[in-house]
């Protein structure tokens, strides 16, 4: 490729970044503030200049036109809400009084008021906070943000592009309020919004923006005829605005299929679009169409949502390709940077080798700006890019770390019966109630205690060296003396250790598994100030050793009531994680489950009779298109199978899953097969238990009945409440009574508190079955 090719020159550009900082200083912030220990102009100062030194990195790296408007305190879907005025009734007077603790309580909640219902990012372990929408919403433009964060970087002397959530993908996230008729869908709204958007875009062209992004992932979705309709209108009126800066329509995560033409028809100045992973189809749609004539394209070629570094002669190939296709071809990642870690040369403790193969987001914009460098000025260009390159492939390809021929030798092996229980779930069952003798509406926890200060201390401690590893493991055994102690005192029926030895419940098992690799400081956000450090499964999977079997051993020699083994699943394991890209997703769960199966029947042999294998993941990796996702549901319910399914007919297998649209897996939920399965319902006001109830789901189940993602404590008598609505859909034979997910973000006078309340209700609703 000759610079001439390349018809002017490609300009560099990212939809978004890491909001949190090297050290998680806005975390450190946001939660300071909560506790009164931060005040609100010292956040604010924190969250500006944690703005202007990303704007600096990306401009520093090569980035000519930075993106704006995609920080936030919280979550960007809550921000869209403040933008569109669209504050749930329940929140309107803490907003009033103070804007940033109405923001907060929205998304956490307060002890008077729920918080909105949290769930997923599409195929993401991002999590944002649901809209709440209805037929009296008032929607009134508060372009404030966004037009501050613009003006952040115009000051800095940047070219700078507003990136907001577009309208149509906004409705499609939202979900009725409470009390809106049954048939009302919030995209009816669209002629209502579109206004609101107009005078948002006029602001902004007023405060300097040439370009601003409307993002629209959801239309990379299966899609309605009806809603394909409202994307073409919402786009021919916006683009028909007069008082407008250009237009630049994005998507991502998946091809755009049935949307494509009528984004390419639409009166917009340009399109971004993904071309990684199952989005490469995007190539042959774009071609399908006739290409974007007299518009612009942003080409998403470096993957925004693995670590791997990316292969700079293909998508140069595939760039070179596109500049037939548009009137000009921009280079970006491939969706927002917010889902990698900041930078791979904080990992000093990885191998080289290995570092070599690794791109977080500011390796990743580095990509991003050499591709466009190679791409307006020739491959000779980026000749030291390209070399360096390709010597990382082929040191990857050809590393021995990256294969282990017993394993791949033993998953080859599986056979069929493997990934079933030979007992049907009504002898199960009976087998299961002889045993463990568990009372009408039994009580239990999904696993985690709360992780105490104490608790962080001593990890830090084992760590820097001023305790040995007894000392260390004396510190644990402590914290599971207290979580058995207090759950007996409190009248809970199945217990758990809680936890306080595991860090993060997928890392903790990585660490002890071959082929996994772990980061110190490869933090993700998760949801709020919640940030994760997704290990990299770069190798082949195996066990060499019990991971959990003396700690949950321990745990039961304390008590006499069952204590859960508590496991990761396998697609939870690779959801959390950063995959491997050099082979099918499902070969690698089936080496996962292997090993987890060996803990399974470790634990088992050991006594345990109450076996969690928590699965929270297998909605979120749900395929976005419904023609990829039988191939998926079936390698995921088999992984899951074949992990639980060596143990007797008297071990209960249980599951757990939260924060997702489980209406979409019902029948994957059933293909499990686990005997109880616990789900987060609380938010949703028990829909899932509706669902399952609508499928005629035939085991038992614990919806739940308390949402810890919020620091509010629900009484007694609400939680009785929430479970007679449950009770509506399950028989209480087959309902248990817990809360929606782990406890380990919550503090302990929260959670003392609420786990009483939720024992005092099932105890009140129990003896209103008994006495009906």
């Amino acid at each position: 490729m000759t610079a001439k090719s390349a018809a002017g020159a490609a300009r560099a550009t990212v939809y978004g970044y890491p909001r949190q900082g090297a050290n998680r200083e806005l975390k450190k912030a946001v939660e300071g503030y909560w506790k009164g220990r931060v005040g609100a102009d010292a956040l604010r100062a924190t969250a500006a200049e944690l703005r202007r030194g990303t704007l600096r990195q990306l401009a520093d790296a090569g980035i000519h036109e930075v993106p704006t408007g995609h920080f936030s305190y919280y979550d960007h879907v809550l921000d869209t809400s403040v933008m569109v005025g669209a504050v749930p009734g329940r929140h309107r007077a803490a907003v009033a009084a103070d804007p940033l603790d109405g923001y907060f309580a929205m998304a956490r909640g307060t002890q008077e008021v729920a918080p909105l219902e949290m769930t997923k990012w599409f195929d993401t372990n991002y999590h944002y906070l649901v809209p709440e929408l209805g037929p009296d919403t008032v929607f009134t433009a508060d372009p404030a943000k966004q037009v501050a964060e613009l003006a952040e970087a115009l000051d800095l002397g940047l070219t700078a592009r507003p990136v907001l959530l577009g309208p149509v993908t906004y409705l499609l996230l939202a979900k009725p309020a409470p009390g809106a008729p049954a048939d009302f869908e919030p995209l009816s709204l669209l002629e209502r919004l579109l206004p609101v958007y107009a005078a948002v875009l006029a602001d902004l062209r007023a405060a300097g923006a040439a370009w601003v992004q409307l993002d629209e992932p959801a239309l990379v979705q299966d899609r309605t005829a009806a809603e394909l309709d409202a994307a073409a209108r919402a786009y021919r009126g916006l683009g028909a605005l007069a008082d407008r800066p250009k237009i630049l329509v994005a998507s991502y995560f998946d091809r755009l299929g049935e949307a494509l033409p009528v984004l390419a028809k639409a009166p917009v100045e340009g399109l971004a679009l993904d071309f990684t992973g199952p989005a490469a189809g995007n190539l042959d749609g774009l071609a399908a169409v006739g290409g974007l004539p007299g518009k612009r394209l942003v080409a998403g070629v470096v993957d925004g949502r693995n670590i791997w570094i990316n292969d700079l002669e293909k998508s140069l190939t595939t760039l070179g390709t596109l500049l037939g296709l548009a009137d000009r071809v921009d280079v970006a990642a491939s969706c927002s940077l917010l889902h990698v870690p900041l930078d791979t040369a904080a990992e000093r403790d990885l191998d080289p080798q290995v570092g070599r193969w690794l791109a977080f987001a500011r390796q990743k914009t580095a990509e991003v700006a050499a591709l466009a460098r190679g791409l307006a000025h020739g491959t000779g260009a980026v000749a030291g890019e390209l070399a360096a390159n390709r010597a990382a492939l082929a040191s990857r390809a050809g590393s021995p770390i990256t294969r282990d021929p017993a394993v791949r030798a033993r998953a080859a092996a599986v056979t069929a019966a493997e990934t079933r229980r030979p007992q049907e779930y009504g002898d199960r069952a009976a087998a299961q109630r002889a045993r463990l003798r568990l009372p009408l509406l039994p009580t239990t926890t999904i696993g985690s205690f709360p992780q105490t200060d104490d608790l962080r201390t001593a990890r830090a401690d084992l760590r820097t060296g001023r305790i040995d590893a007894a000392g260390y493991e004396e510190r644990m055994r402590d914290a599971v003396r207290e979580v058995i102690a207090f759950q007996e005192k409190t009248g809970l029926d199945v217990l758990v250790h809680g936890e306080p030895e595991r860090n993060d419940m997928v890392q903790y098992f990585a660490e002890q598994l071959t082929g996994y690799l772990a980061t110190r400081h490869g933090w993700v956000q998760s949801y709020g100030t919640r940030y994760v450090r997704p290990p990299i499964l770069a190798g082949d999977i195996s066990r060499p050793e019990p991971m959990t079997v003396r700690w949950t051993s321990y745990a039961q020699s304390l008590t006499d009531r069952p204590v859960k083994g508590m496991l990761t699943g396998p697609v939870t394991m690779l959801a959390w994680s950063f995959v491997r890209d050099d082979q099918p997703l499902g070969d690698t769960a089936r080496q996962v489950a292997l090993a987890l199966r060996d803990e399974v029947a470790d634990l088992e042999a050991a006594g345990t009779g109450v076996i969690q294998v928590d699965e929270p993941a297998l909605r979120e990796t749900l395929p976005l298109r419904a023609a990829d996702r039988p191939a998926y549901l079936a390698w995921a319910t088999e992984a899951f199978r074949l992990t639980t399914s060596g143990v007797r007919s008297d071990t209960q297998i249980h599951t757990h899953m939260c924060y997702a649209e489980f209406g979409d897996i019902v029948q994957a939920i059933d293909d499990l097969d686990a005997d109880v399965i616990s789900l987060e319902a609380a938010r949703s006001h028990m829909q899932v238990a509706r669902e399952l109830a609508a499928h005629g789901y035939p085991r038992e189940a614990g919806p739940g009945i308390y949402d810890i993602h919020s620091p509010r404590v629900p009484g007694a008598d609400e939680a009785a409440q929430l479970l007679r609505t449950g009770l509506r859909a399950i028989p209480a034979e087959r309902l248990w009574v817990n809360p929606d997910c782990g406890l380990k973000t919550r503090s302990w006078p929260e959670t003392r508190e609420s786990l009483q309340n939720l024992v005092s209700a099932a105890r009140t609703v129990r003896a209103e079955v008994a006495a009906s």
